[in-house]
């Protein structure tokens, strides 16, 4: 009888013990792997308000509300892939830090060089509108200027 009783008051710090491995972040609890998987989704979402951060790296509070979003999907079973598609649906395709090549993201993967073709023409541009020299001083201006030198 004693046995049992001290079993039953064991019983939850075994079990305890096993759920070590549990996290929460957000408010919401996930296993180490689930934790894992949700942080690398987050890191290629950009944060709508810092628009330069990662939702993971962003203290902002839609960034969080997003964090809640992911693990949801990820404790619900949902691939990485449908997490994505579902946030690109949701927020459009600004909030991946890495769009893919498509058509709506040609102009952004082709502007640095639009950039740098613009400012080769405008040097070029520069320098083939030289300004003629100055015309020769007369006599008249070399007299002026010397009074003004003394």
């Amino acid at each position: 009888m004693k046995f049992l009783l001290v079993l039953l008051i064991l019983l939850p710090v075994f079990a305890f013990a096993q759920d070590q491995d549990m996290v929460t972040r957000d408010g919401v609890t996930l296993t180490q792997t689930q934790e894992t998987r949700a942080e690398n989704i987050g890191d290629q979402l950009r944060c709508l308000v810092c628009q330069n951060e990662s939702i993971e790296g962003s203290s902002a509070t839609l960034a969080q509300q997003l964090r809640v979003i992911i693990r949801q999907h990820v404790i619900a079973g949902d691939s990485s892939k449908s997490i994505m598609a579902y946030m690109v649906q949701r927020y459009g395709i600004f909030v991946l830090l890495k769009p893919p090549f498509m058509p709506l993201t040609w102009l952004l993967y082709a502007s640095p060089i639009l950039a740098l073709l613009l400012g080769l023409l405008v040097f070029w541009a520069a320098g083939k509108t030289k300004t003629p020299p100055p015309a020769p001083l007369t006599d008249a201006d070399r007299v002026r200027l010397n009074e003004l030198l003394k």
